[in-house]
């Protein structure tokens, strides 16, 4: 904890401790291939905090050799609970929330550590644009560039939705700004990682909407995947990042497809085998 001075009985000046000033908090679990590369970027803040839910590939142990404070959880309640969590267990006047597959460059840690400087006129938090890499290829288009996320933020004025997936920062303030420099996303190295990846979310939002008594039909899985397609492709210019881009494009069709056919099979399996 940083210490600063404030002037005391008769003049004389006494020693107050003072809130540190950036908090980066990450949500993991096994995240020992992008934990520690994470974590090195974000060297500059005051604290790290690193919320870990059943890692067993050695993340626990690599966040903390590279000296973040790492809390366990024994559930998993959902990426807005979990970010929560986490973010409860900040102290410092801003966070900043990454991903482990996410990397702040020199660039944009410079531009944090200028948006954050004492200024009483500042913003109250920041939209950062992120840029994704997919194969080895950054993807320019798409609909994923700009891709602005809202990371940067005073503690005491946002929290994360409840939202099982998808979840996004709610803050308390209309004085939002945007950094310029983007954020490194190294999500998908391979086919494989987005796979996982998009079993895990169509779940999870599958799981959201039938609670929430939302139905749907193969036919809307049908149109969803289509009109992903053409948008990503056509109207987002996702055919000027080549191959690659035609290649998200399809898996993001997949995605909206798959979804939805969660969600269906989800109605369909309720139905036939009630509790």
């Amino acid at each position: 904890m940083r210490l600063g001075y404030a002037s005391g009985f008769r003049n004389s000046l006494v020693l107050k401790p003072t809130l540190p000033l950036l908090s980066v908090v990450v949500i993991t679990r096994n995240e020992a291939a992008n934990i520690a590369a994470c974590l090195a970027s974000v060297a500059f803040a005051d604290e790290v905090i690193v919320l870990d839910s059943g890692s067993r590939d050695g993340t626990v142990e690599i966040a903390m050799s590279c000296g973040a404070k790492v809390v366990n959880t024994a559930d998993w309640p959902g990426f807005g609970p979990q970010k929560n969590r986490a973010l409860d267990l900040a102290t410092a006047h801003w966070v900043l929330s990454l991903d482990a597959d996410e990397r702040v460059s020199s660039t944009l840690a410079a531009q944090i550590k200028g948006a954050i400087a004492n200024n009483s006129d500042a913003p109250d938090a920041y939209n950062i644009p992120r840029l994704t890499q997919f194969c080895g290829q950054w993807i320019r288009h798409c609909g994923w560039t700009p891709d602005l996320v809202l990371r940067l933020f005073r503690r005491d004025l946002a929290r994360f939705s409840d939202d099982l997936v998808h979840e996004r920062v709610v803050v308390n303030s209309s004085r939002v700004s945007s950094l310029a420099s983007p954020l490194l996303h190294y999500s998908y190295p391979t086919p494989g990682h987005y796979w996982r990846k998009l079993e895990q979310y169509s779940r999870a939002w599958a799981e959201q909407r039938y609670a929430a008594g939302q139905r749907t039909s193969m036919f809307r899985a049908f149109l969803a995947g289509l009109t992903a397609f053409l948008r990503s492709y056509v109207f987002r210019l996702g055919f000027l990042d080549g191959a690659m881009g035609f290649a998200v494009c399809t898996m993001q069709s997949q995605a909206a497809f798959g979804k939805y056919f969660e969600l269906l099979c989800l109605h369909q399996k309720n139905e036939k085998d009630p509790e």
